[in-house]
């Protein structure tokens, strides 16, 4: 389906189609919020336009709704009390769905799926455990545990970087909590220069973001290892952060990304991207 778009400073345009969901709709307009700074996800170009997987995949996703969508940039901490204040209407920020956070907001289906492991600058700490490569569900305590006794041996005493108000932090609260010291940044570059620097040893992240933020000049010490995680605090995927009243505008985001599943767009804008398909199973 094709649309006319517009990308100017920061915000895209999705034209509304004149039809006859869209008339009746409720929803005409839909102000998305991202980060403009969690590359590949999403991030900002040198002329100030929003760029990235996000960027990419929610235009398809509102031209399917029907609807014209806003996207504006916004640090990632103040997201979720701006959304319930009724400044946005829908977060898009690989926010992973979390017990914690369905708390306070609703969520979408998942758009993406979401695994954490660890990435170091130091090799010593990397052929310890190594690169298992194995997906480990936090849902399975036997399994969890097993995984889990010596990844805390290991980092016992060391300084693990997360991403302030991320999955990240939550993950390590619970396995790392009195093991290792936890170091928040505001970003994944921050986060990423002092792992090289040495100034942190291991950090947290999604596979898929810390394989590409390895493969950047200057970070040929950057390696992730480990296994990776899922289910529990990290979460069931990333989803479209909503208001909890808004259950109309949740269904709409339902219906079109089961769609952009089904019909293989998630797969077709992630494997360039990421090399590896995102989708989730729902």
């Amino acid at each position: 389906m094709k649309t006319a778009t517009l990308l100017v400073a920061g915000t895209f345009l999705v034209a509304a189609i004149p039809c006859g969901f869209a008339q009746e709709q409720k929803w005409k307009e839909v102000r998305i919020v991202t980060e403009g700074g969690f590359p590949p996800w999403n991030y900002t170009k040198p002329d100030g336009t929003l760029a990235g997987f996000e960027i990419d995949l929610f235009k398809d996703i509102c031209a399917r709704m029907k609807v014209k969508c806003a996207l504006t940039a916004q640090s990632f901490d103040s997201m979720i009390p701006a959304l319930n204040a009724g400044k946005f209407d829908a977060i898009v920020n690989d926010v992973s769905i979390t017990p914690r956070r369905e708390e306070v907001i609703a969520f979408s289906i998942p758009y993406a799926a979401v695994c954490y492991t660890f990435a170091t600058a130091n090799p010593d700490i990397a052929k310890k455990l190594g690169n298992e490569d194995k997906i480990i569900s936090l849902n399975d305590e036997a399994a969890t545990k097993a995984a889990m006794d010596p990844i805390k041996a290991l980092f016992k005493d060391m300084t693990i970087g997360t991403l302030a108000a991320g999955g990240s932090v939550a993950f390590v609260e619970t396995y790392f909590k009195g093991v290792a010291l936890m170091r928040q940044y505001k970003t994944p570059e921050a986060r990423d220069i002092d792992l090289v620097a040495g100034r942190v040893d291991v950090v947290v992240g999604g596979k898929d973001t810390l394989g590409i933020a390895a493969a950047k000049p200057g970070r040929e010490t950057m390696k992730t290892f480990g296994p990776c995680f899922q289910g529990g605090v990290v979460g069931k995927g990333a989803g479209v952060g909503l208001r909890k009243q808004d259950t109309d505008l949740k269904a709409m985001f339902d219906k079109a990304i089961a769609e952009a599943q089904a019909d293989g767009t998630i797969k077709k804008l992630a494997l360039p991207v990421f090399g590896m398909d995102i989708t989730p199973l729902n």
